[in-house]
């Protein structure tokens, strides 16, 4: 049984200078710049085989973003937007930037800067000492340690914890 002819995409003046302009810029990132090359040859009439061959994809991927483009529509916004992934299923982000980054400086500071009598803070005391300062409503040690390593930050071997300030006598 013979496939269906793909569905006719016709673009905007408008949306055709858009594309074009996006595949022109040196600094479209290229999945983008690969997306509008796709809804420009498909305005042009050409198939999903014939996208494919052309621009070295996948006919999947030549066909899902015609009809990404095609059912989005003009709800989504701009030209840009139209070509962005979609979003992404999973919970949200927990902590705000601001928030992370307040959490790597304590992680860096000496404890004593929080009152804390220790020579070395813990993901758990880092953790409780971001719940007393009312930085975040409350973390575990274990995600704590999760930021840290993300970001590859040893406090334990910063220079601060190699070479600590000695008091003048």
């Amino acid at each position: 049984m013979p496939k269906s002819a793909p569905k006719p995409l016709q673009l905007e003046e408008r949306e055709r200078q858009a594309l074009q302009e996006l595949v022109n810029r040196h600094s479209t990132p290229q999945q983008i710049a690969l997306r509008a090359w796709i809804i420009l040859l498909a305005d042009q009439g050409r198939n999903h085989r014939e996208i494919a061959r052309e621009l070295g994809i996948s006919r999947e991927m030549a066909r899902t973003w015609r009809e990404r483009w095609l059912t989005v529509g003009e709800k989504a916004g701009g030209v840009v937007q139209r070509l962005q992934d979609a979003p992404r299923s999973g919970a949200p982000a927990t902590f705000a930037l601001e928030q992370v980054l307040h959490l790597f400086k304590m992680a860096c500071d000496a404890p004593r800067e929080y009152d804390r009598p220790i020579s070395e803070c813990t993901h758990r005391e880092l953790a409780d000492e971001l719940v007393e300062q009312e930085i975040v409503a409350s973390i575990s040690a274990r995600h704590m340690g999760r930021l840290l390593a993300e970001a590859d930050l040893k406090p334990h071997q910063s220079g601060y914890w190699l070479n600590p300030p000695r008091p003048s006598l």
